[in-house]
């Protein structure tokens, strides 16, 4: 007892020990189950939230303030952008003007009639198939168009993908239409179509006027230059002659060899339209040329 007197003797020992007792008390007060916070709680929270909301205050109006002048400059480098974009529209326009204007000019210099003008200003109709004839001698598809909606023997008929045929055929209120094919060289019946390569309309010249049905694919015959065609060229219509509007997509070059008495070269073209399972086709208005 004695050595207890003299160690409680110690007053910052005697005060450490009942700070310790203190604390472990509170703690044991303070993780207990209890419906409401104590005095000292409260104080603290109050007093944690009271100095957190002075803060909390300037922090966010400086954070806010970082963020706008953040904003501020990428909108000033896309008003920056936006100008460039519009002085770049600008002079596109006035090059655009300055051409079409050239155009006009040029055309009634030519003394271009108002049909030459128009005749490749092509209309687009939509089709709904009515029936398939699938004679293999004389395939055909029957549409809802006829000569009461201005359709006329000899129009070219394309699928979204490409050309499929010509109007054969028309009555008031349906249209026959011819499969391409069906073109054999050998039918004096079968027209031909000239035929360029898409992107070398100056440099490649032949006439599609056969389908092979074993290989599936077209004829492009009477090439006499080959060194400006290449495997993977995709092969439009050019619009000579009259018989198919210019740039309707016939097929792509599969394979290139020496024409039939080795004069020329014939192209093998895969068709762009599949042929099959049509539920829609579509019908090129071509304006009339005046002769």
């Amino acid at each position: 007892m004695l050595k207890l007197f003299k160690l409680l003797g110690n007053k910052r020992l005697f005060i450490l020990l009942m700070g310790l007792i203190l604390f472990i008390a509170i703690m044991g007060f303070t993780l207990g189950p209890r419906a409401n916070l104590s005095w000292p709680e409260k104080f603290v929270k109050d007093t944690v939230g009271f100095v957190q909301s002075i803060f909390y205050k300037p922090t966010s109006y400086i954070a806010g303030l970082i963020e706008d002048v953040s904003n501020l400059r990428a909108l000033q480098e896309e008003n920056e952008s936006l100008k460039i974009a519009l002085s770049h529209y600008t002079r596109d326009k006035a090059i655009y003007n300055r051409i079409e204007q050239e155009n006009i000019r040029l055309q009634e210099l030519l003394n271009f009639t108002e049909a030459q003008k128009n005749q490749y200003n092509y209309t687009y109709r939509i089709a709904q198939v009515v029936s398939v004839n699938n004679d293999p001698v004389n395939r055909t598809i029957k549409v809802n168009l006829g000569s009461n909606d201005g359709v006329k023997m000899g129009y070219a008929v394309i699928s979204a993908e490409g050309l499929v045929g010509t109007v054969s055929r028309v009555s008031n209120f349906t249209s026959t239409i011819k499969l391409l094919t069906t073109m054999d060289a050998k039918d004096p019946n079968s027209n031909g179509i000239s035929a360029t390569a898409q992107g070398k309309e100056n440099e490649v010249f032949g006439v599609v006027e056969s389908y092979d049905p074993d290989k599936g694919m077209f004829l492009m015959n009477k090439i006499d230059d080959t060194s400006s065609l290449a495997v993977g060229d995709t092969i439009v219509s050019s619009g000579v002659g009259g018989a198919f509007p210019r740039g309707m997509v016939i097929g792509t070059v599969k394979d290139i060899q020496v024409g039939e008495y080795g004069l020329t070269y014939t192209a093998f073209i895969e068709p762009a339209a599949s042929f099959t399972d049509w539920k829609e086709l579509i019908v090129v208005y071509t304006p009339e040329v005046l002769e």
